[in-house]
């Protein structure tokens, strides 16, 4: 067999995919899906006073669309990464852009908020099949030692998604209308599946996987058990849990609230600092996947300063002394922000090596619920908080810090754990690629 670097990433594959053109190619085909679905994912947070209008809802109803849309996605993060692992990213590609269409036409269309909540499901299932799809195709097609920086690069192609929807789609709606800005942004999702049935290949030639069985739920167990059993496969959970939320609530519902009514600002401005959380997103992913493609050491103290961060500048925002937070510092805050989605992707760097390519997926799928989970459990706690101090944000927003201390715990409890079992696996991928002269 053939003798690799000894500073190869820790990751076991069948043979090391060359990348090249071909694989940029392939990739850019699933990441485009990726780049559609958080279009659709984040086109209410523009429309969110037009939705309360248009269903005749209050702020509380209005709130319920995304915490169901997320609410769908974390519950098929698992029944995803099992259905990649046996059909391969393809086909659950296609699935999905099938899916999150169907939702965004339904929204535009919706009569009455019951079928516009269901349309929104509908989506965010769809959406859920995408980017743990795009993840298992750049494990297939690029190095192993590629794959922190093309993990964020899809993170980036994401949140250029989220630009798009601020930028382009809220024109659209005040422009040509409810009905016509949904529904014709919907084409975007037509397009991307005719261009991922022609082009798109799950894997190079003469790198498919091996085969493994795929029946019956007794499968379906031992894929969950035996990534959960992965300290890395927790780990990985607990980053995304901890590093991810404080940016997806504030982007997601409460960010403009807090800003136009906590701080005074006018909407426009808070606009302006919102898509600045989403500009800071994009060019930080860059810096955090080369600094993790080359130093693998990197990854747990990028966490855990992203984490420590962001309570810091939270805590200054929300305690400042007097009646608003001066402008230099909610510039900081939102720059700050823009730091946790990139941390968030730290936590498949840890899932990834921790698990053959066989349960790539099933370990994707459980790391990804954790930042969602926390995410739903945070937007949930804030409205309530809100509710019963009467917008008390300083109040509301200290469940926050909760959160990130829980997610913190388990992170110091896991990290040597995940290590050792890393390092372990290191070892006995180098005996097995190493050649022994006879």
């Amino acid at each position: 067999m053939r003798s690799r670097s000894p500073n190869f990433h820790p990751v076991s594959l069948p043979g090391d995919p060359p990348g090249g053109r071909r694989a940029i190619a392939v990739w850019t085909i699933g990441v485009s899906v990726y780049f559609v679905a958080v279009i659709f994912r984040t086109s209410l947070g523009v429309a969110g006073l037009d939705a309360a209008d248009r269903f005749h809802v209050n702020a509380s109803a209005l709130s319920t669309f995304s915490i169901l849309q997320l609410l769908a996605y974390a519950g098929m993060q698992i029944p995803v990464g099992l259905l990649v692992d046996r059909l391969g990213t393809k086909k659950v590609l296609a699935m999905g852009v099938v899916l999150f269409t169907a939702g965004q036409v339904g929204f535009a269309f919706s009569p009455s908020y019951g079928m516009a909540l269901a349309s929104r499901a509908l989506l965010g299932c769809g959406d859920a099949m995408t980017f743990i799809s795009v993840l298992r195709l750049g494990t297939r097609w690029f190095p192993a030692r590629r794959s922190p920086l093309v993990a964020q690069l899809a993170g980036l192609v994401g949140m250029a998604g989220n630009l798009v929807s601020t930028l382009v789609l809220a024109r659209l709606l005040h422009g040509v209308g409810w009905t016509a800005a949904f529904g014709g942004s919907a084409f975007a999702g037509v397009v991307v599946l005719v261009l991922l049935l022609l082009f798109l290949k799950d894997h190079p030639e003469g790198f498919e996987p091996e085969p493994s069985p795929h029946h019956g739920s007794a499968y379906v167990r031992r894929q969950i058990a035996a990534s959960w059993r992965e300290p890395g496969t927790r780990l990985g959970l607990w980053v995304h849990f901890t590093t991810q939320f404080p940016a997806m609530v504030f982007l997601l519902l409460w960010g403009l609230p807090f800003l136009v009514q906590a701080q005074g600002l006018s909407r426009a401005t808070a606009g302006e600092l919102l898509t600045l959380v989403v500009l800071s997103n994009m060019v930080v992913g860059l810096v955090y996947g080369q600094i993790v493609a080359r130093h693998h050491a990197a990854r747990l103290p990028l966490a855990l300063g992203t984490v420590g961060a962001t309570a810091v500048v939270w805590a200054a925002t929300l305690l400042y002394p007097g009646t608003h937070a001066p402008m230099w510092l909610l510039v900081v805050l939102c720059t700050v922000l823009g730091a946790c989605g990139p941390a968030s992707m730290i936590g498949f760097d840890f899932a990834r090596p921790a698990n053959p390519p066989e349960r790539q997926g099933t370990a994707s799928g459980i790391t990804n619920m954790g930042g969602f989970i926390a995410s739903m459990t945070t937007l949930l706690a804030i409205g309530v908080l809100l509710d019963a101090t009467g917008d008390d944000y300083t109040l509301a927003f200290s469940a926050v810090f909760v959160l990130q201390a829980l997610g913190l715990s388990q992170i110091l409890r896991l990290r040597k754990q995940a290590a050792r079992r890393e390092r372990e696996r290191l070892v006995a991928s180098r005996v097995e690629t190493v050649h022994v002269p006879a």
